[in-house]
């Protein structure tokens, strides 16, 4: 039963015994931007009478404070358990807030912090993400494109070579290991959240769809500054880290509904895999489960839709494009290696799949022409899944493609006179290692003790050399780089570690960037270059 809930019955001043009971979201010690929209909830851990129920945002009642009164649910789901709920509210005012429950029995409060802005540093903000970019193939992906010599590097990377650094620690809300939704979900948002989940915070109902809202980087650009939007990955773009941009859900596996939620938010620039979801059930190669055909929807809406590398130039290239929907495969695209030189997955059946270094161009080329600035995440996301499965070759060559999609935007935002902030950080790290070389003439058979060489024995790597775009034409070597996972002889593979990931940053608000941070600041550190917090 969903009742009203009463401002007068919030004014009363709060009493009761001291045992902590109500789960209250956003949770304890959340930092909130000023003017970011949030709903508020009070879960109850039994059935309560509604005319016993208080709740103060720094002593006055809730409706005072957030402007509207909640809506008490006596029966939550149907079960004895009741819940308040406010949509879509907001704090303008910067500084601690101190939120107090009581049910007349029981009482909890939590502490949040609301912070300010200054003014606006950056017209444009590019976050770069490579999923599960451990350092260990940071280092290989530095080894194969640069070289090395007596120790020394003979280059550096484009990653790397940038001003301001910081490790980022990544735990959840629910686990120390964190997965790419509720990590990228930290990143979007600047409020912690579990694994599987993005853009809510995850509560106790039966569905995935009305757990408590935060507003996302994507939605606060938009809204306040009239920034357009940019999305851009190789895996499916309804995976999670590319969906936790504008995607509210406790459940990244819900590809239909996070699609919908992408049409309804309509970032500007759109591209990746995954054409599969966006398919009605009836087409070859769907994957929906239902008849909507969102391709169709999207060019409705007056987006130019591009399946092959030459069609996204195209487009991308005329002047009047100011938005654009790329889908170049029906599930993941395939890594560097694979599409430049062994042709390997899926590269027979879609041949003319982009580089991530021309989406991130195509991607500038459209998103620029806003006036206003823009927002842009690119992910190498393939890096993750070829760790994922012991294929370090590809997630090297897929970090050393993400490094030359940096190199570009650099190099773009220095020709404008760096108006540009430039992050690039992994969302989680894996459990990989680099800890020698491998004897590439040992037999393939041959136990892992033998065909691995350590301390001095290791060397240095033989690949061929690197050609103008950082790759070695071929992976074989009488000595390839070792990367093992800790993991990988108890669970057959790599896993997400719990590790700090590694920050870089360049450009306008980058000097946030330095020593040790949460994820949550990286969202800190955009809305604080973009001035979010000083436009009403």
């Amino acid at each position: 039963m969903i009742k009203p809930f009463a401002a007068a019955a919030l004014a009363v001043a709060l009493s009761g015994s001291p045992v902590l009971a109500q789960t209250i979201y956003p949770i304890d010690r959340a930092e909130i931007l000023a003017g970011a929209r949030f709903d508020f909830k009070v879960e109850f851990p039994e059935r309560v009478d509604p005319a016993t129920v208080k709740v103060t945002v720094n002593g006055a009642d809730h409706a005072a404070a957030f402007g509207q009164s909640g809506t008490f649910v006596e029966r939550e789901d149907g079960k004895d358990l009741s819940a308040l709920i406010l949509r879509d509210v907001a704090l303008s005012k910067p500084g601690p807030v101190t939120v107090e429950v009581s049910d007349g029995t029981s009482r909890r409060s939590v502490a949040w912090t609301v912070y300010d802005t200054g003014p606006r540093q950056a017209k444009n903000v590019i976050l770069f993400v490579g999923d599960g970019m451990s350092p260990a193939v940071r280092v290989a992906a530095r080894i194969l494109s640069r070289g090395i010599a007596e120790g020394r590097s003979r280059g550096k990377l484009a990653i790397d070579d940038m001003p301001h650094m910081a490790l980022v620690a990544t735990a959840g809300t629910d686990s120390i290991i964190t997965d790419s939704a509720n990590s990228a979900s930290a990143y979007a948002t600047g409020h912690k959240t579990a694994n599987n989940a993005m853009g809510v915070y995850a509560d106790r109902t039966a569905s995935p769809f009305d757990d408590p809202r935060v507003e996302t980087i994507a939605s606060l650009a938009k809204r306040k500054l009239g920034l357009a939007i940019g999305i851009v990955t190789n895996t499916e773009v309804e995976d999670a880290t590319p969906a936790a941009m504008v995607a509210h859900t406790r459940r990244r596996a819900a590809y239909d509904e996070i699609i919908a939620q992408f049409f309804a938010a309509k970032p500007d620039v759109l591209m990746g895999g995954g054409s599969a979801n966006f398919l009605p059930q009836a087409a070859a190669g769907s994957k929906r489960k239902d008849d909507i055909d969102y391709v169709a929807r999207f060019r409705d809406a007056g987006y130019p839709v591009a399946l092959t590398k030459g069609e996204l130039e195209a487009i991308a290239s005329k002047p009047d494009t100011r938005r654009m929907l790329g889908l170049f495969a029906t599930g993941n695209m395939d890594g560097a290696l694979d599409r430049k030189f062994a042709g390997g997955g899926g590269v027979a059946k879609f041949p003319e799949q982009p580089d991530l270094t021309g989406q991130t161009q195509a991607a500038l080329n459209v998103l620029s022409r806003n006036e206003s600035g823009f927002f842009l995440m690119v992910e190498s996301g393939m890096i993750d899944k070829y760790a994922h499965i012991l294929d370090m070759e590809r997630a090297v060559y897929d970090t050393i493609m993400l490094d030359n999609a940096v190199r570009l935007a650099r190099d773009w935002s220095r020709a404008r006179g760096d108006d540009t902030l430039i992050l690039v950080v992994a969302d989680h790290n894996h459990s990989n290692s680099l800890i020698g070389t491998l004897n590439g003439e040992a037999a393939p058979d041959a136990p892992l003790q033998e065909r691995v060489r350590v301390y001095d024995k290791a060397g240095f790597p033989d690949y061929a050399p690197p050609n103008a775009e950082g790759y070695p034409s071929r992976v074989e070597a009488s000595r390839r780089l070792a990367i093992l996972a800790s993991s990988q002889s108890i669970l057959g593979g790599s896993v997400h570690s719990g590790e700090d990931v590694i920050l870089t940053a360049t450009g306008p608000g980058a000097g946030r960037v330095r020593g040790s941070m949460d994820n949550t600041d990286v969202f800190r550190v955009m809305a604080e270059a973009l001035g979010l917090a000083a436009v009403q």
